[in-house]
């Protein structure tokens, strides 16, 4: 028996998963840790953990699997982070990660070198604080005597592929989310590089997904239980290879996953960017085609600080009966009627990308009276991420993408009710499928096509890849929604200047 593995350098812990060649997941092993946030909008996280996390996740998966059937090992993770090395590969500071804010002067700075629709030609999207290039400049601006040191910078999966085999390298996907990227060839901007003045040495080869990267080293085999010289393949940033891993290999499917963060993700046979910027247009983890996305920073985010800030007996009970307090939670708000009874939630706790590309957006409560309970509220942050991912949907269908059908996934997607009301305020059929290991099973995909189980990426996703369960929208709850979903636009319209008044005050 054939066994391929993936591992997920995720936000809140890395993840890693076995599969055999039709697609059974046979083992599994999650490691967690913290993120830090030393100041307002900053977000970090020790490289040290990622590496501890990985080798342990890949030490257990070792433990309960024949290692001498193992053939790749595919590679996924948070995308924009940055991994400052220098000449000895020593990590200089903790990561800077893809929901941190920090970098509104970079970004602006970039585009005003560059000019916004310059920047959208040469690398397909628009100076966004989340992406790496302003984090390097960021660096650069506020920290020189730790820039003077930097000889490599490496996103967060790519950190631990240099662990796992002492190879810098990176793929097409993660490097589209760089802003040094030209998506449409598929290759370091150099032009680009040389504007912003960042050193191209400073940056790893880059792999389409399916390609062997590296081998892994004698000590990593010895620090996890598996073969040496086991291939180490390219794999994807976790939204490319989630994708992978909900069959999004084909137009007409897209996905709707909702992690930490939220996203909408279509597939794309051709560059096709918003001239607005307000969506990301990347390459993807299927050779020589590209994808368009939009993401929202908080959206399971959101549901789990409610959950740890506002639902202490939730929590409680679920500890004393087994239940996950989340099933409790969405039991409540189904309780309340579609609009929560006036109350709406602007799901911006860390800043927001799309469509409003504002760092300074902040979560609110709107229409709080005295009838509101805790249920409304549960139903308003669960209607308030909808609404949020409905943004992106909308962006997509105006670029002319094709929408028959979304695949959810994530935590969030596990909600019965989430799914509804997603397909709801979606307008658009939300299926769920066979397996739901997310980006971590995209990569192991990826690295069974690089071990000759498959072909092509597309021949592996038909072979594994079923529809379980479908939630066809209901037309009456579609036309309820409409204009919630409208209130929902102004809110944020009208708060946004407050928004930027606090951040100034902060």
């Amino acid at each position: 028996m054939a066994i391929v593995l993936g591992l997920d350098v995720g936000t809140s812990g890395t993840k890693a998963i076995a599969m055999d060649e039709t697609g059974k997941l046979l083992a599994s092993a999650l490691v967690e840790y913290p993120l830090y946030s030393p100041k307002p909008n900053w977000a970090e996280q020790e490289p040290a953990d990622w590496k501890r996390a990985a080798l342990e996740a890949l030490s257990a998966l070792a433990a309960r699997i024949d290692t001498r059937d193992v053939k790749a090992l595919g590679l996924t993770g948070q995308m924009h982070g940055s991994v400052f090395l220098d000449a000895d590969n020593a990590v200089i500071r903790p990561a800077l990660l893809w929901c941190d804010q920090r970098t509104a002067a970079q970004c602006a700075d970039i585009t005003s070198k560059v000019g916004e629709a310059r920047l959208l030609e040469m690398v397909s999207n628009p100076a966004l604080t989340g992406f790496t290039a302003p984090k390097i400049l960021w660096l650069r601006d506020n920290e020189p005597h730790h820039y003077e040191r930097v000889r490599k910078v490496l996103l967060p999966k790519d950190y631990i592929r240099w662990v796992l085999t002492s190879e810098y390298a990176t793929d097409v996907a993660d490097a589209s989310g760089t802003l040094l990227f030209d998506v449409k060839h598929r290759c370091w901007h150099q032009e680009l590089l040389s504007i912003l003045g960042i050193d191209p040495a400073l940056l790893p080869a880059s792999f389409e997904g399916p390609e062997i990267t590296g081998t892994l080293s004698k000590a990593a085999a010895a620090a996890t239980g598996l073969p040496e010289g086991l291939p180490v393949v390219a794999g994807g940033g976790d939204q490319a290879a989630g994708g992978v891993g909900c069959g999004i290999v084909r137009s007409g499917v897209i996905s709707s996953s909702l992690g930490t963060s939220g996203v909408v993700f279509a597939f794309a046979d051709q560059v096709s960017t918003d001239p607005k910027g307000r969506v990301h247009t990347f390459c993807h983890s299927v050779p020589g085609k590209w994808h368009v996305m939009g993401v929202m920073l908080s959206a399971g985010g959101s549901l789990r600080w409610y959950r740890d800030e506002l639902c202490a007996p939730e929590k409680a009970v679920g500890a004393v009966s087994g239940r996950d307090p989340y099933e409790y939670i969405t039991e409540e708000a189904a309780r309340v009627p579609i609009g929560s009874e006036g109350l709406l939630f602007l799901p911006y706790l860390t800043g927001e990308r799309t469509p409003h590309k504002d760092p300074d957006a902040k979560g609110a409560f709107i229409g709080l009276s005295l009838r509101h309970t805790r249920a409304h509220m549960a139903r308003a942050v669960l209607e308030g991420v909808a609404f949020g991912m409905r943004d992106s949907l909308e962006i997509i269908r105006e670029m002319g993408v094709s929408v028959s059908e979304v695949r959810a996934s994530g935590g969030g997607a596990r909600s019965v009710l989430w799914q509804q009301i997603l397909a709801d305020t979606g307008n658009a059929p939300m299926v769920t499928i066979n397996v739901d290991e997310g980006p971590a099973y995209g990569a192991a995909i990826l690295s069974s096509v690089a071990a000759g189980m498959f072909s092509t990426v597309e021949e592996g996703c038909d072979a594994i890849i079923r529809e379980v369960s479908r939630r066809n929208p209901d037309p009456a709850a579609v036309t309820a929604y409409e204009p919630w979903y409208q209130e929902f636009k102004s809110t944020y319209t009208a708060c946004a200047p407050g928004f930027k008044r606090v951040a100034k005050l902060l």
